[in-house]
């Protein structure tokens, strides 16, 4: 893989630069008490800038990671090892996001409260949660050589990505994402026998 440009390194560090500004505005004095100006100035980037790198608006500066996002679960179904099933694979996946988010992230709680409590990023999210759960059940389709509109693999994906959601505020969050994980692994025989987590 060759190394960025520096253009692109500087596209990168702009878009970048404008959603860290963003995040922390909206943190200290609520998202819809800020303006695209002040984040573009905090960003130290032009208006016409912030636009070029987030088209959609301010929800969007929110959710920068979003493509990559899609990306990381169709590669976790399409590069996963050899023997790992999709449900395996999309387990690994959530972990590994949850522990970035929880241990390198000390706001994440706040993050998660300004998306709960802002009807536009609540909307937002739900419209690019759809779009992931689409691209992903595409991919499992596609690997399991099913009709792309196939019910059983948007339903793996539509449940698959909602486990974060069925497990927030819980004390036990991983065994009880490992439980959801063997559900959606075996079945419900599968969980109503003592089985290993994954």
């Amino acid at each position: 893989m060759t190394e960025p440009g520096r253009r692109e390194r500087k596209k990168a560090a702009n878009r970048q630069a404008l959603a860290e500004a963003a995040v922390n505005l909206f943190l200290e004095r609520g998202y819809d008490a800020v303006g695209v100006r002040e984040i573009a100035e905090a960003a130290d980037v032009s208006v016409a800038t912030l636009f070029k790198h987030f088209p959609d608006g301010k929800e969007a500066l929110v959710f920068d990671q979003d493509a990559d996002r899609e990306a990381a679960l169709v590669a976790a179904v399409r590069e996963r090892p050899t023997g790992q099933s999709i449900p395996q694979a999309l387990r690994r996946l959530l972990h590994d996001e949850r522990s970035r988010q929880v241990h390198e992230d000390p706001r994440f709680a706040d993050f998660r409260h300004l998306i709960d409590t802002t009807p536009a990023l609540r909307e937002h999210f739900r419209r690019m949660h759809l779009r992931h759960e689409n691209a992903l059940a595409a991919a499992i389709a596609a690997d399991a050589g099913l009709p792309e509109s196939d019910p059983a693999a948007q339903a793996l994906a539509h449940f698959a990505l909602e486990a974060i959601t069925l497990v927030y505020g819980r004390d036990d969050t991983e065994p009880a994402l490992d439980r959801i994980f063997t559900l959606l692994d075996t079945g419900w025989t599968g969980v109503t026998k003592k089985s290993t987590p994954m």
